[in-house]
């Protein structure tokens, strides 16, 4: 909040629409529900309706977050044992902790 974000509260077992959990994850609700499809995201389908839990939304947006991470970890990781950069892994591996 202080840095200028919004902020929505709501509760962990709130279900969305395809369209409310594709705006959250910052994709196109077709993306999403090829997502669906393949497994990659639990659902419920009670009518011709999907519905997607919002913990479910979350916990898959924050194993993407995980992902992003350590795959530029490892990019940065590479990059500076091909002299590409100046400063050292110890040094980039202590900023990133600071963030989290």
């Amino acid at each position: 909040m202080a840095s200028g974000y919004a902020v929505t509260i709501a509760p962990q077992h709130t279900t969305l629409t395809t369209q409310q959990a594709a705006d959250m994850l910052g994709v196109s609700r077709p993306t999403l529900t090829k997502l669906l499809d393949e497994g990659k995201i639990p659902h419920e389908r009670p009518n011709s309706h999907r519905r997607i839990k919002l913990a479910d939304v979350l916990k898959y947006q924050e194993q993407r977050r995980q992902e992003r991470r350590q795959l530029l970890r490892t990019m940065t990781a590479e990059s500076l044992d091909m002299g590409l950069y100046d400063l050292p892994v110890s040094d980039l591996e202590e900023r990133d902790e600071d963030r989290t």
